[in-house]
């Protein structure tokens, strides 16, 4: 008989791979690295004082923008443009918080019906049609504008849209079941109701819904023959280099051309010919796998250790153990069980992990997975402004702890009659280029290492031996760690100031209940603060409040293999000591643990930061903030002291750091705050700049029951006794105007 367990034991047992750093190279660190930097303004900017005389001067000549004098008057416009909101307050109530003379709606919630005869959400737990519903988690998303017919993109469309939005993960408390998830969680090996898993594998995934124009903002159009959802079960073609791969093999496709479904859709992207970019993050933790490490060959082993998945695991929600026989449930099991690869599904982990391209104005056209872009925990795949004549660049983030930035350079180079090509543009320009990952150097200045046998360091590395080509995208983890690249504090969103071109990227954090930096990780120029634990036993667990770096690429183009950097902004509180509160922020700024990150492109040089916390939320739910951000080398060089705690006889330890501009409200502002529990995620905007679109994230994920409303920490967005929800809300300011200016 299934047993029932106590929720809060299985979110205990819940892998949570973000945390957990499974980088084992002898790589610098980000924080070693910058710990030997000593940065001044001339040294920082070496080498590229063209670039900058190009970006300060608005000529037009950076980042190959076609107009010089476009670029001259975009400079103009963000130089003279200001924030024109009051901040909003700090606040741990349970509510969404605007500024005062806007208002947020409720758009999508997890659970909404997708087509008009689809029958409203109880929100009970009874409902198990969600490939007809919106999915749960909502995570990024993007506004792709429709034609007047209705049937294609048009960029500047404001009266239709299609919303992309992201699916990360099906309520871990198990609010979409009656009364919680049954034998659920990475340590059970009991049998789980099929009804139950085919509910949250299809609240996975992307909804794909049409929005239209009423009055000064939207509504979802239940009729619209696009309306769709994409979820963990869809079939996928997998396409790029590693395509037929025998590392792909598997019961399903004996030939490693396609699989089935895509899951933990965190960050996106999105193409220069309207196409979305759902990205895979932490597929890691939902394979079952209990196997002796020996009968898988070392390759295997170790691809699998460097990615996370243990030989004792039933995965996240235990998924492949149906009271069914069906391989809908058996394909999520790793384990080695058949005679040879096309009998089981030893390899299924390699075909997750992956950029999935998806048209969302063709709903016959099948997901590809684009593996030229590489596989790890891919948090985002934010493009470059795409230039006649230039490859086209993408940038990515590992989220995990101590993992890699990447960059993917096509072959092909933009032709802008490519536009309205769909998929067949996806296949020309992201099934072949080039997979670089980061290295940041003790100077100022960075290098894109190539992942490609050609580089010697990845066809002689000694720990692993690659097979081919597809090998090394299969195991971009493994060829990063070869090629030298520096690791980083939880890599995740990204995105490109179209007025510099200067590229931003959010660093979570870098720490974990089990093991933080600790007192041998000596403090450094990126992480130099303390963090004591309750108790004061423990130096450092790291950098528990995050950051956000950003670099300019050289010789003006983004494909370039050389760039100098810099720390745009540290978290913090407010009262902390200056040597914590690096940036200098204040009671109308003051955040923690950045992950969200988007510029406008409606309004040029606007900056929007969201944060996922978990170290300042007796304080603050999470929340949003406008910015104006100025340039890479803007800031000046800091001597931090910190002062040592009493323990093992520590000295204070004084370390150099360098950041960009202070925090001033006038260039960093709340703008708003979430109900409880929530991580704010996911943004996008009308054409016009007069709409904006976000997502709420599992609101409430600390409640105690999944039945009793009481023991709920958060009812948003239903109020009452309702059970939370995710969702996407639509915010609009009350005169009409522009959001944030």
């Amino acid at each position: 008989m299934a047993k029932k367990q106590d929720f809060r034991t299985i979110l205990k047992k819940v892998i949570n791979t973000e945390d957990e750093s499974h980088n084992t190279s002898s790589n610098d660190s980000f924080e070693q690295v910058v710990a030997r930097a000593r940065l001044g303004r001339r040294g920082f900017l070496k080498g590229s004082s063209s670039l900058a005389a190009a970006t300060v001067l608005g000529t037009g000549l950076a980042f190959g923008v076609d107009s010089a004098k476009q670029t001259s008057k975009t400079a103009r416009a963000a130089t003279s443009m200001r924030l024109s909101f009051n901040p909003v307050a700090k606040s741990i109530a349970d509510a969404l918080v605007v500024p005062e003379g806007y208002t947020a709606r409720v758009l999508l919630a997890t659970g909404d019906p997708l087509k008009s005869n689809v029958t409203p959400y109880k929100n009970n737990g009874t409902d198990n049609d969600f490939d007809l519903r919106a999915g749960d988690h909502h995570d990024g998303m993007h506004y792709f504008g429709m034609n007047r017919a209705g049937n294609g993109w048009d960029p500047s469309g404001s009266d239709r849209a299609l919303l992309a939005i992201n699916h990360e993960v099906c309520e871990d408390l198990g609010f979409v079941h009656p009364n919680g998830p049954t034998n659920y969680g990475a340590e059970s090996t009991e049998v789980r109701p099929a009804i139950e898993i085919d509910k949250e594998v299809a609240a996975h995934g992307v909804t794909i819904v049409e929005v239209v124009k009423q009055g000064s903002t939207y509504a979802v159009n239940p009729d619209s023959r696009l309306n769709r959802r994409v979820t963990a079960a869809t079939p996928c073609q997998i396409s790029g280099p590693a395509r037929r791969s025998p590392m792909l093999a598997t019961a399903f496709s004996p030939s490693g051309e396609r699989t089935r479904g895509t899951i933990n859709n965190c960050a996106n992207g999105y193409t220069p010919w309207g196409t979305y970019l759902t990205c895979e993050e932490n597929w890691a933790g939902y394979f079952n796998r209990r196997e002796d490490d020996a009968v898988r060959t070392a390759e295997e082993v170790a691809s699998f250790k460097r990615y996370g998945i243990g030989n004792e695991t039933s995965g996240r929600y235990n998924w492949s153990r149906a009271d069914s026989d069906s391989d809908l449930y058996k394909r999520w099991d790793a384990s080695k069980t058949g005679s040879q690869p096309q009998q089981d599904f030893r390899n299924v982990a390699n075909t997750f992990g992956w950029v999935v391209e998806i048209d969302p104005f063709n709903p016959s056209a099948m997901p590809q997975k684009r593996t030229a872009i590489g596989r790890f925990a891919h948090e985002g795949c934010w493009p470059a402004p795409a230039v006649a004549g230039q490859p086209l660049v993408f940038y990515s983030g590992d989220d995990s702890r101590n993992e890699y930035i990447y960059k993917f350079v096509s072959a092909a180079k933009w032709d802008p009659r490519d536009a309205n090509r769909g998929m067949a543009a996806g296949d020309k320009y992201l099934d072949a280029g080039t997979l670089y990952a980061a290295r940041f150097n003790d100077d100022g200045t960075g290098e894109w290492l190539p992942l490609t046998l050609d580089n010697p360091a990845i066809a002689d590395y000694a720990d692993y031996s690659f097979a081919d080509q597809a090998d090394v995208l299969i195991n971009a983890r493994i060829a990063a760690d070869a090629a030298g690249a520096t690791k980083m504090d939880r890599p995740e969103w990204g995105g490109v100031n179209p007025i510099n071109g200067d590229v931003y990227l959010t660093l979570t954090n870098n720490v974990s209940s089990s093991s933080g930096r600790g007192v041998k990780t000596p403090l450094n120029a990126a992480n130099p603060r303390y963090y004591a634990d309750a108790k004061g036993e423990s130096v450092s667990k790291g950098n528990v409040n995050g950051h956000v770096i950003r670099w300019r690429e050289a010789e003006a183009s983004h494909a370039a293999t050389g760039f100098n950097w810099d720390v745009y902004l540290f978290g913090a509180k407010a009262s902390a000591e200056a040597d914590v509160n690096l940036s200098g922020l204040t009671d109308e700024n003051d955040f923690s643990s950045p992950d969200g990150l988007w510029f406008s492109e409606a309004v040029p040089g606007l900056l929007w930061l969201q944060t996922d916390d978990g170290y300042y939320t007796d304080v603050t739910n999470c929340m949003m903030l406008a910015a104006l951000p100025g340039t890479v080398g803007d800031g000046e060089a800091k001597m931090v002291t910190n002062k040592a705690v009493p323990i093992n006889g520590e000295a204070d330890q004084q370390v150099k750091t360098y950041m960009g501009q202070p925090a001033s409200p006038a260039v960093l502002s709340r703008f708003l705050v979430g109900p409880r529990d929530c991580e704010i995620t996911g943004i996008t905007e009308s054409p016009d700049g007069k709409v904006l679109f976000v997502n709420i994230q599992h609101p409430g994920e600390n409640s105690e029951s999944v039945t009793d409303p009481a023991q709920f920490t958060s009812h948003w967005p239903d109020g009452g006794n309702a059970r939370p929800r995710s969702a996407t809300v639509v915010i609009t300011r009350n005169d009409g105007g522009r959001i944030a200016v």
